[in-house]
């Protein structure tokens, strides 16, 4: 069985290397004898477009003759068409330790756009001098209108100029990433023109203006991220044909405007970022339908509005809610302890009113809760253990009337900023004021001021009056 396994594998290989070396002539066009078969004009197209990326001491004839083969490039992959191999995937860029890396003057070759299989173009960390600007080119990228499915240019900072609006043209594409870069002006039209696009990725350039009207034709998009940009304006209407949004993330931009009502149909959305812009109108537009939620991140938005109006345990799969800076009122709801996935909540710096259900501690995975700087009330009721487990992810400072039950925790796991309930603030949310003893008058007060009760204050001014008439009638 042994010897019958062995002259099968001999054979095996005998013939793959008889297939291999066979082809002399396919499609009428010359093929490489040596190694894997490969198109001469392929393979040149590719040793250009290199070489104008790392520099032209990069002699890749030399270094990788058999690109597709037994000397592949680190960054290049390949796959055989009509029996021959072309290039299908071109990353450039410092991903591994001997990654393709890029010259300081780097240009784009013509021949980049003769790669006529190519799925997949990606540059990272490739375009970093931002002395030696260089600008995405705007012609021949319909060549690639019938392979190219993913474009990628990640962290290039020297990378500057506007989207080419011939990006329209690659009718195949399903993700563009342009994350990280000097990119700016306004975002191109003809983006919506790409029906097959699942993933775009916009995030951490300095693109301006709205978002284009025509971005809602684009509906199977998944994931959606225009943060960390300068777009303004309203959303769109037409955000709300995108139901299959998975990821929605417009943080850190000068959107404006009602909080969008386009969010209530986005019903298989996971996340949802719109922190660091000009929203308001409060959150009326949150439906209980969307309970794929998994990430809430509203903060820092003037959206306002009374936080316990919305049925906040219908979304039970958050896992991260953060409502800071919101200007949100009313009390914390109660319901938020029904989140049995919730692992991070941010209240913080809001004009919430009212106690803490003790509820909220019994949350499984809860790993950080911050309220600080609202006007909560009352005795925090929380375990020794609680505080024990989050440390200084607790954070209540910032709430003057809220206190914690003296002699209830090691000095070691009191809340930080927290008073305990016998210093200035009592159970009851109001100062405590010692002339409540007394009622409300000046007296009382001044009295109070004094240090004396009012009957010592009697007995003494008894003692006065008395004093003073022996003195007058001549007895003292």
């Amino acid at each position: 069985m042994k010897n019958f396994k062995k002259t099968s594998y001999a054979l095996s290989t005998a013939i793959f290397v008889l297939y291999m070396s066979s082809f002399s002539w396919c499609n009428g066009q010359e093929i490489e004898t040596e190694g894997a078969p490969m198109e001469k004009r392929e393979k040149e197209a590719l040793y250009s477009t290199i070489q104008g990326f790392v520099g032209k001491g990069w002699n890749g004839s030399d270094l990788y003759p058999d690109p597709c083969g037994w000397t592949p490039i680190q960054g290049v992959a390949c796959d055989i068409y009509d029996g021959i191999w072309y290039v299908t995937a071109l990353n450039i860029g410092p991903i591994h330790e001997n990654s393709l890396g890029c010259a300081s003057n780097m240009q784009f070759s013509p021949h980049l756009f003769e790669l006529k299989h190519l799925k997949f173009l990606s540059f990272f960390n490739c375009m970093s001098q931002r002395y030696h600007p260089i600008r995405i080119p705007t012609h021949n990228w319909s060549t690639l209108s019938g392979s190219l499915e993913t474009l990628e240019f990640r962290s290039n900072p020297g990378l500057i100029g506007q989207i080419p609006t011939t990006f329209g043209d690659l009718k195949k594409l399903q993700s563009l990433v342009l994350l990280e870069n000097g990119l700016g002006g306004e975002l191109p039209t003809t983006v919506g023109n790409l029906f097959n696009l699942e993933r775009l990725v916009l995030s951490g350039n300095h693109f301006t203006g709205q978002v284009p009207v025509i971005f809602g034709r684009l509906s199977k998009l998944l994931i959606l991220d225009l943060s960390r940009n300068s777009l303004s304006g309203t959303l769109p209407y037409t955000l709300s044909r995108l139901k299959s949004l998975l990821k929605l993330d417009l943080s850190k931009n000068q959107f404006s405007g009602n909080f969008p009502r386009e969010i209530g149909n986005f019903k298989n959305l996971t996340l949802l970022d719109l922190s660091n812009n000009n929203f308001s109108g409060g959150m009326s537009q949150l439906r209980p339908e969307m309970r794929s939620l998994e990430e809430l991140v509203l903060s820092r938005n003037p959206i306002g509005g009374d936080i316990a109006r919305l049925k906040w345990q219908n979304l039970r799969g958050l896992i991260i809610l953060d409502l800071s800076n919101m200007g949100l009122t009313g009390r914390v709801p109660e319901s938020f302890s029904e989140l049995r996935s919730l692992r991070f909540l941010g209240l913080n710096d809001n004009n919430l009113t009212g106690d803490l259900s003790p509820k909220l501690a019994a949350l499984p995975n809860i790993s950080a809760i911050y309220v600080h700087g609202n006007n909560l009330t009352g005795e925090l009721k929380f375990s020794e253990m609680f505080y024990e487990k989050l440390g200084t992810r607790f954070g209540a400072w910032d709430n003057p009337n809220l206190c914690y039950p003296t002699g209830a925790l090691s000095i070691t796991k009191i809340p930080h900023g927290v008073k305990s309930c016998q210093q200035d603030v009592n159970v009851y949310g109001k100062n405590v004021d010692t002339s409540s003893k007394f009622g409300s008058n000046q007296d009382s007060t001044m009295v109070a001021s004094m240090g004396t009760s009012r009957t010592e204050m009697h007995w003494f001014w008894c003692c006065f009056v008395n004093m003073a008439m022996m003195v007058i009638t001549g007895v003292l």
